[in-house]
């Protein structure tokens, strides 16, 4: 696979235009396909089935969702980013492909918790899962545009890719 090529498994974006515009309809696709990936066919990450971070709810939507499609720092004032609503179809398959030799994991020590980062390099798309130990929660999934933050990411996959997943 050269390195402009996708692979198979990555799922084509959904964008704004696919809807002609409407807001409305492309955010409702995106939620349906959230629902499809992560409510009623749930990811499994080595032998894993993976949770949903259900609460804090918003608008009925879990968050998960939330995180995986929009950001900032303050819950209820998080805000709709289009990368990561494109790429809402990617998070799953990034998860159960992780061993392609094209993605990188590692873990990071959280409290009495692991982030686990599956780093898609090529495509500067982080999926970032909470393992609880008995149970592993999907929590955040962005893209990463600029080079300094995508070097940033290689750094922390040299200086943590040593600890036990």
């Amino acid at each position: 696979m050269s390195d402009d090529q996708q692979p198979d498994w990555l799922p084509e974006l959904v964008t704004l235009e696919d809807f002609g515009g409407n807001w409305q309809d492309f955010f409702e696709t995106v939620y349906q396909y959230f629902e499809q990936d992560f409510v009623n066919d749930k990811p499994v990450f080595r032998g894993k089935r993976l949770g949903l971070k259900r609460h804090p709810e918003y608008d009925g939507k879990s968050a998960t969702f939330w995180h995986m499609i929009s950001e900032g720092s303050v819950e209820d004032e998080r805000t709709p980013d289009m990368r990561r609503c494109e790429r809402i179809r990617w998070p799953k398959p990034i998860i159960e492909h992780d061993a392609d030799p094209a993605i990188k994991v590692w873990a990071e020590k959280r409290g009495s918790n692991k982030r686990i980062h599956i780093w898609f390099e090529q495509e500067g798309y982080l999926v970032v899962l909470d393992d609880r130990r008995d149970f592993i929660l999907p929590w955040t999934a962005f893209y990463i545009e600029r080079s300094h933050q995508r070097r940033k990411y290689d750094k922390r996959y040299e200086r943590n890719k040593g600890i036990e997943i």
